[in-house]
């Protein structure tokens, strides 16, 4: 049966929504009423109407239904004893606001709860990236997964969660069939409903109070009263508060967060009575928000600390919830304590409902675990066919580490370990999707990785012919194996060179050239320089040329914003139209090709690169044909790949300025120095080779599919 909610507030004057979902206000409603979960007497409302059904109600109820904060009758709890939880979500309380209320003494309810600085929106420029709003925030909070999972992704109507992926809370407390969970949601924004419209059959009681929070407050402590097992409440004052009146920092904003925390504290106080009536019951109580807002009470969206910045707050003692009783980080140390997504997963470890490791899907952990797992990340390996994991583990490190991969076990790790590489097989290339779960000791998260993989290849054999210049940057100072061109620092003294890890696997594991423009010289010289004894853009024998290589930018192509970065050049590049030859990076990690005169210019623009990972990029330059191909290989994309027509006015002026070809700079090793708003940084060269003829697109793609370097095919 689908899941309805009533469309408008429920005051002290309306019925309560019937368990199955039924909302009609017919007089049938009351006919049915002795199924009904919170029927206390036998009485009959069918012709009560107004005031009158109200008293008559309330005389119906019992002294201590009437009045719920009363002390604890001798009447047995209604509903069964054993682990229950309350999710208490509150819209626009920040956790700076409330702390600031507890020590202020004006919300004394909530001092006994450890408050902890958490955080929400998944992972900045990973799949799991979602807005810091309220409809990804609640679908975090309710299914303990990211957007690449429960698929919500703006505040709209027609947003759902998506249940197949990502069922709620609810759901996966129910799939404990023989605790026989009884759930409920009772909510003020009237946005969170439709939000869990597809999944039917998990909520017993849903009441959508349609922005009334005292509606709240009086269902919620009802449905306790009435031994539900799993609620979840939401509040909205704070957040209207904080837009009507323009900001945190006012009167009627810090009223509300006082209010609001009052009402929280009725509910604590009726499962305070609950508890004093049966000491086998077990509650365990969550206090958050959806996401953070701004100092002048606007949800930004954004991935930046305010938005970002959530709390949790538990009557319990819980050993994975770091930073309780501190301050909010910042910076990006924010994203190793507690997440939105852990609340889910806490809930059902309480409820002894927590899905086998086999079965996980969630992007969160218990926080109930002696170690907290964060930043569990995959990206395809260097050599196409793995998957690098990563992720960070503190805590209790003394247990083994698993990595499962779709339910099965695929490696069992020394205690500590914290990266992983999974060797995968596949019929075919293609982008893959796999599900890893890690587990180390009780804390287990997992996370939805895509691969692109290709089938394990072998160079073209004619990849040697026309090979003018091949550097494999495996030592320093670099050395030219055909031995017709130098490359080394523009500025002697602004060497930005080193070696580093090119992070292939063996067979073809090496070093790689890291070029760091933020070292320079006193006149701003950085970068490196290439230049060729015989420059195949200027020379009058060669019809064609072919310059590629690996490239590996920063984690955030942080290079690519403002005027974009210059990954290799022969020119000024201060503008595209310039005489030379030109390969730019800009927002949104994407490629550019250039080629100008002075006055001209041909562009083909539009590649997109994977940031942090290693990519094929090469340029085909046929004078004679008049035409420029750019190609660019990426583990995560399809080949890409597009020819624009060039003139014979640039192909005569494809020398640039003469002085050779710069690497993360431009032909003058002072494009950083002029644009001082593209940010300086480093790039990472590999395998960096000039032919004197066109290679053809499956010469290429044998460079990226087999991953290795054109030494292995040297006599």
């Amino acid at each position: 049966m689908a899941l309805f909610f009533s469309r408008r507030p429920f005051t002290s004057l309306d019925r309560q929504q019937e368990p199955n979902g039924f909302s009609d206000a017919s007089d049938s409603f009351y006919a049915r009423r002795a199924s009904h979960a919170l029927a206390v007497a036998p009485c009959d409302f069918r012709r009560a109407r107004g005031l009158r059904r109200w008293r008559r109600r309330w005389r119906c109820l019992s002294p201590h239904q009437r009045h719920p904060d009363a002390a604890p009758s001798s009447t047995p709890n209604e509903g069964k004893s054993g682990p229950k939880a309350l999710i208490v979500e509150i819209d626009g309380l920040t956790h700076a606001a409330l702390r600031e209320a507890i020590a202020q003494n004006k919300a004394p309810a909530l001092q006994a709860l450890r408050l902890a600085p958490a955080w929400t929106g998944g992972t900045n420029g990973t799949p799991t990236e979602q807005r810091t709003t309220d409809g990804p925030g609640w679908a975090s909070l309710v299914t303990g997964t990211w957007v690449s999972r429960h698929g919500v992704r703006w505040d709209t109507a027609d947003q759902r969660i998506d249940a197949q992926l990502a069922p709620s809370v609810f759901a996966l407390a129910r799939l404990r069939k023989e605790a026989g969970y009884k759930t409920a949601a009772v909510t003020a924004n009237t946005r969170y409903p439709g939000l869990m419209a597809g999944e039917t059959g998990t909520v017993d009681t849903a009441v959508d109070c349609a922005g009334a929070d005292a509606c709240v407050t009086e269902r919620t402590t009802q449905l306790i009263g009435a031994g539900y097992d799993l609620l979840v409440a939401q509040y909205g004052a704070p957040a209207t508060a904080a837009v009507a009146n323009s900001g945190l920092k006012n009167e009627p904003y810090r009223r509300a967060v006082a209010d609001t925390s009052a009402a929280v504290g009725r509910l604590l106080a009726r499962i305070a009575q609950r508890t004093a009536n049966d000491a086998k019951e077990d509650w365990l109580v969550i206090v958050t928000s959806g996401h953070g807002i701004d100092t002048f009470g606007t949800t930004t969206g954004l991935q930046n600390a305010e938005g970002k910045t959530i709390f949790i707050a538990s009557n319990k003692t819980l050993a994975a919830l770091p930073g309780v009783g501190a301050d909010a980080p910042t910076d990006a140390s924010l994203q190793q304590l507690a997440a939105a997504t852990d609340i889910t997963p806490t809930v059902l470890r309480h409820l002894g409902a927590l899905p086998a490791a086999e079965a996980y899907g969630l992007n969160g952990q218990p926080l109930q675990a002696a170690s907290l797992l964060r930043d569990l990340t995959a990206r395809t390996g260097a050599d196409k066919t793995s998957v690098d994991l990563s992720w960070t583990l503190t805590g209790d490190k003394s247990a083994p580490v698993k990595v499962m991969r779709d339910g099965k076990l695929v490696a069992t790790l020394p205690a500590g370990t914290t990266a992983y590489n999974d060797p995968v097989t596949a019929a075919s290339d293609g982008v893959y999707t796999y599900q890893y779960t890690i587990t180390a000791g009780e804390a287990v998260t997992a996370l939805t990785a895509q691969a692109a993989y290709l089938k394990p290849a072998t160079l073209a054999p004619t990849l040697l012919n026309g090979l003018a210049a091949y550097y494999p940057l495996d030592v320093l100072p670099a050395v030219d194996v055909k031995g017709a061109s130098t490359l080394a620092p523009w500025a002697a003294d602004a060497d930005g060179g080193t070696l580093v890890d090119d992070g292939f696997k063996a067979l073809y594991k090496a070093k790689a050239l890291r070029v760091d423009a933020r070292v320079k010289n006193a006149a701003g010289t950085a970068g490196h320089r290439l230049v060729q004894t015989r420059d195949v853009t200027t020379d009058a024998g060669v019809t064609a040329f072919t310059i590629g290589f690996w490239m590996r930018t920063d984690d955030t192509c942080s290079q690519g914003v403002s005027n974009g970065g210059t990954v290799i050049a022969n020119k000024n590049y201060t503008s595209g139209g310039n005489a030379g030859l030109a390969i730019g990076l800009f927002s949104s990690c994407e490629i550019r090709f250039n080629v100008g005169t002075g006055s001209a210019r041909a562009d083909s623009n539009g590649y997109s690169l994977s940031a942090g990972q290693w990519a094929y990029v090469a340029v085909v330059i046929d004078k004679a044909a008049l035409q420029m191909t750019g190609y660019v290989f990426d583990p995560a994309r399809a080949t890409q790949t597009k020819s624009v027509a060039i003139t014979s006015d640039l192909v005569a002026r494809l020398g640039g300025l003469g002085n050779g070809l710069g690497l993360n700079e431009d032909g003058t090793g002072q494009y950083y120095q002029r644009e001082s708003s593209s940010p300086r940084g480093a790039m990472d060269f590999n395998d960096f080779a000039v032919w004197n003829r066109a290679l053809t697109s499956d010469e290429l793609a044998s460079l990226f599919k087999s991953g290795q370097p054109l030494s292995t095919l040297a006599p």
